[in-house]
């Protein structure tokens, strides 16, 4: 509980000190990019804190590229 708390509160604090100066030099897409990124991450960092099961990126990369790896090292091996 306490460490949800420390995180919302640091997410706070981040969008508190980096929204002034995103406003101030009217960067639009980058204050909205911004918020997207810190809320991702936030969300990110609170189902870490559950323990929640979160998937591996690289686990859909490898899955994606194995059939491409196996056709080259299928070539290359005869």
């Amino acid at each position: 509980m306490w460490t949800i708390a420390l995180i919302l509160l640091v997410s706070l604090l981040t969008a508190m000190i980096e929204t002034p100066y995103l406003r101030r030099n009217s960067m639009k897409k980058e204050l909205a990019v911004f918020f997207i990124l810190l809320l991702i991450g936030t969300g990110l960092s609170v189902a870490e804190v559950l323990e929640a099961d979160i998937p591996n990126p690289l686990d859909w990369i490898a899955f994606v590229y194995k059939p491409f790896s196996d056709m080259i090292f299928g070539a290359v091996k005869h």
